[in-house]
């Protein structure tokens, strides 16, 4: 973790306003309560309109498989050196099917043995977003061997959404959630 303690405290439940309360308790019913969305709601509107985007990227209406969504969101949560974002994705990629050995190969990049074509395309395609806002032509050729348009913006769409998630982790000093691990 860059901080041992939150800048940005989460929201404690005794203290919600009535738009915190909307917010948060359908979050809390339906999910592990994760120290980020208590964090957001310091800015309940902006988190409102934020879990819109974030519901598309992680959710049905992506048309990248999970595996191949978590791939993304590992590698920017490893380059942004984001440990809430690595260890709560970590739980998310398990459930995809990544097996541990897979996830701590992330680490290495793409030039780790046994990944796929796509795969490493999609590590590649996460870190030349991440070094220079772009998707090189090779990189940008071996995806579209496999993926549509839609899955292509879908990449960008992610490795940029969870890269803005780490920056935030990072800067407001969300602390990981009870039983996660970071790196």
């Amino acid at each position: 973790m860059k901080l041992t303690q939150a800048r940005i405290k989460p929201v404690p439940e005794s203290d919600w306003t009535i738009a915190q309360k909307r917010y948060l308790e359908p979050i809390k019913g339906k999910a592990p309560f994760y120290n980020i969305s208590a964090t957001l709601a310091r800015h309940v509107k902006a988190a409102e309109k934020f879990n819109v985007w974030a519901y598309h990227v992680m959710g049905e209406s992506s048309t990248l498989t999970g595996r191949h969504r978590e791939i993304l969101i590992l590698r920017v949560g490893w380059l942004c050196d984001s440990a809430y974002e690595w260890g709560q994705h970590k739980i998310f990629a398990r459930n995809e099917g990544l097996r541990d050995d897979e996830i701590e190969r992330i680490k290495v990049g793409s030039q780790a043995e046994g990944w796929s074509a796509i795969e490493r395309a999609l590590i590649d395609a996460a870190d030349e977003l991440h070094d220079s806002s772009f998707i090189s032509d090779i990189t940008w050729e071996a995806l579209s061997r496999e993926y549509s348009d839609q899955q292509m913006m879908d990449v960008v769409f992610a490795v940029g959404q969870y890269h803005m998630v780490s920056m935030a982790l990072n800067s407001f000093g969300v602390q990981l959630d009870e039983g996660v691990t970071g790196f």
